[in-house]
């Protein structure tokens, strides 16, 4: 791999995590243009008698970008998961291991309820800035979206501005008064309440 896209290797898979190793390997796949070698799972074709240059050509860079997706595959998991999966295409793996690890749609549901639970459960402690409860929430809220659910930016908005702490009320009654909150995004909001910090 060149220096140029080394900066796109996505973490080692290791078991855990797999909905964003998957849409980080796809993304890597696709900068490297192999992931049509992955997708198609197309097979290449022996040269037959007396092939042109073109013809070579095209066989070697088939070959080539088979071998490359499967590299990377290989690279961006864990040494329990390799042994696994080490004779397989590079379509194959992506299948297995999307049967392996992804679960299924009631795992999902499940995952995602106590993901939005704990969202509606957290409350911004008086020891905590403003951009650590944002943090927090945003990342719980990015967790419920890789499961392809929607969860709006201004939901966590809202959940931020019912869930401070009394030290600011009198800056939130002041904006109620000045802009309408409903329309306010989350990077406004942080950046106006961190000022106060």
């Amino acid at each position: 791999m060149n220096s140029e896209t080394s900066f796109l290797t996505p973490p080692v898979f290791n078991g855990e995590n797999y909905q964003a190793w998957a849409i980080r390997m796809t993304v890597h796949l696709e900068a490297l243009d192999l992931w049509e070698a992955v997708e198609e799972d197309y097979k290449v074709t022996p040269l037959g008698d007396n092939p042109i240059m073109n013809q070579m050509k095209h066989h070697k860079e088939n070959k080539t970008r088979k071998a490359k997706a499967k590299a990377c595959l290989f690279s961006t998991v864990s040494p329990s998961i390799l042994t696994r999966i080490m004779q397989m295409t590079a379509a194959k793996i992506l299948e297995y291991l999307k049967k392996e690890y992804q679960g299924n749609e009631r795992v999902h549901n499940m995952q995602v309820m106590n993901l939005i639970r704990e969202f509606e459960m957290k409350r911004m402690k008086e020891s905590e800035t403003i951009k650590d409860c944002a943090d927090q929430l945003l990342n719980l809220a990015n967790k419920v979206r890789l499961f392809g659910k929607d969860f709006a930016d201004e939901r966590i908005v809202q959940k931020i501005l019912v869930t401070l702490p009394e030290k600011y009320e009198a800056t939130i009654s002041s904006s109620e008064n000045s802009k309408d909150l409903s329309s306010v995004t989350l990077a406004e909001l942080v950046k106006a309440l961190q000022a106060l910090e």
